[in-house]
Order: structure tokens, then sequence, then C-alpha cells
């Protein structure tokens, strides 16, 4: 990596601060024993704003590129690393799952999947902005319980910030939202929860009150993939992550992520991947 990549390929997403909270500006340099230029998985959340630079990072095995004015975030479990960065400037900031409201950690997972691109001088902007610099300047402060609840408050501001905006870039794209991206939505939710044990359409269409031939239709017509092939590929990717990240046999990551039949997992990872299990854990981590 170039030397100008230097300060963020060394950051530092320390066991999380103050109750679960923790902020690292790209401007500083942290050499600790926590190396993002390297693939990983975190068990927290992770949301970057870039004032400046250009970014190129993977993210659950697909590039992501942006440029300055822009957030991202990245999801507990999902396997990341930093490619290329040239001169960052932004904030980095890591959160426990536990401090997030149930309603904005589902919004996130529905409509935060790339990065967001701010406009410059924006009241969002603006806000986030405000919101990252008090969070810093406070974390460095901590003097008292009272420091660490002013931290998750100022950090609660800062996402229902975002969820605010989600909301209403939702609401502009599709002014009438209607009851086929409803399902699609609780469709989605379900299938986070329940993609190991729940391998059948019906499963779902049972849940949501509706026929099977409805929820399929629904789903493909938005999303362009049947249910199936939602419910498909939501396993093997856990099982690219358990591949990459664990040394856990194929048997045992495919009994893992819901099927007990290892020889039919692989034939359907490679239809999905075309790459066996164990040629996906050779190309990608060996």
């Amino acid at each position: 990596m170039k030397n100008e990549q230097k300060n963020i390929s060394h950051f530092n997403i320390s066991p999380l601060a103050n109750a679960g909270v923790h902020v690292v500006n790209m401007q500083n340099e942290i050499r600790e024993e926590h190396n993002i230029s390297k693939p990983h998985r975190d068990n927290h959340f992770l949301i970057m704003l870039a004032n400046g630079g250009n970014f190129k990072l993977s993210i659950d095995f697909k590039e992501v590129s942006f440029s300055e004015l822009t957030l991202l975030c990245v999801f507990p479990e999902q396997i990341h690393h930093i490619i290329e960065v040239q001169k960052p400037n932004g904030w980095i900031i890591s959160f426990d799952p536990a401090v997030v409201d149930i309603e904005v950690k589902e919004l996130f997972e529905l409509r935060f999947h790339s990065p967001m691109f701010l406009e410059p001088q924006s009241d969002f902007y603006l806000h986030l902005t405000t919101l990252l610099n008090l969070i810093e300047k406070s974390q460095a402060t901590i003097v008292n319980k009272y420091s660490s609840k002013s931290i998750h408050s100022l950090l609660t501001a800062f996402l229902y910030s975002i969820a605010c905006n989600l909301i209403f870039t939702s609401a502009t794209d599709n002014t009438n939202q209607n009851r086929s991206t409803i399902i699609k939505d609780t469709f989605n939710q379900l299938l986070k929860q329940h993609y190991k044990t729940w391998k059948q359409p019906a499963q779902y269409a049972s849940e949501l009150a509706i026929s099977v031939s409805h929820l399929n239709d629904t789903v493909k017509a938005l999303t362009g993939s049947s249910v199936s092939i939602h419910i498909q590929q939501a396993s093997i990717l856990e099982a690219k992550r358990q591949l990459y990240y664990t040394s856990k046999s194929v048997k045992e990551i495919s009994y893992e992520v819901g099927y007990d039949e290892p020889v039919y997992f692989g034939k359907l990872f490679k239809k999905i991947t075309n790459l066996t299990p164990l040629e996906f854990r050779q190309q990608f981590r060996d």
C-alpha cells in the first residue's frame, strides 16, 4: 500500500470504550493490534463518514469504492478490509449492537447496504459532522457515568439522523410505498432471522399470511430473484464467511448454515459461486 495510505491501514477499533461506543478521527495515526487492512469480521457496527479522500474496500467479498462526502455502514459479522485508500479524512465510529434501537437496526438492515453520498453544506451532513465532533471530544474527557451517558445520547442522535434520512430518501424514491414493498421488506427481515432453519418459501409465506405464489411473485418483481434464490444466497453468504474466517470443515459449515447433507450443500455452493467450498477457501484465504 502507498505511504499516504498508512493512516487508515493501521486504524485500531479497540475493545469498545465508553460502554459500547468508540470513534476515531481518520487524520490520527493509530498503531495497535486491530489492522483493518487485513480481512476480518467484528461483532459490532462500524460507520465511516468520509470528508475527503478516495477509498476502496472489500465487504463480504464485494468491492466497494467511494470518495469524499460519503457515509458507509459495515454490519456485524461482515467480512471486510481496506484495499486502498488515499488522503483519508473523516471519522470511523464503532458501537455495540446492544446500544442500537431495534427499529433503527432493522431500518439499517433494509436500507443501508450501499454508500450514502452526502450533499456538502446540507443540514444532514452538518448534523452528522457536528455530532461526531462532539462524540470524539466527549470520549477524550470521560470523568464519570454521566459522561458515558452523554456519549450514548449523542450516538442515538447520530443514528436517528441517519434513520430519518433513510426514511426521507425512501419516501422520495417511492412516494407510494405499496403492499408489495412491505411484503418484500418483511420477508428480508424474516430471512435474516431464519435462513438457517427455514429453507422453504412456504414457511415465510405462512408467517406473512399470504400464498407462496403471491410471495414469490412479489419478491421476484421487486428484486429479480425468487424467494428460493434469496434463501440459498443468504445461506451461502454465511458459508463464505465461515470458510474464510474459520477453520471449520465443509461438513461443519454445511450443518451450521442449515444443510444436513454436505454433498448437496457442496453442489449448491458451486452452483451459486462457480467454486467448490474448498476452492473458495483456497482462492480467498489461503
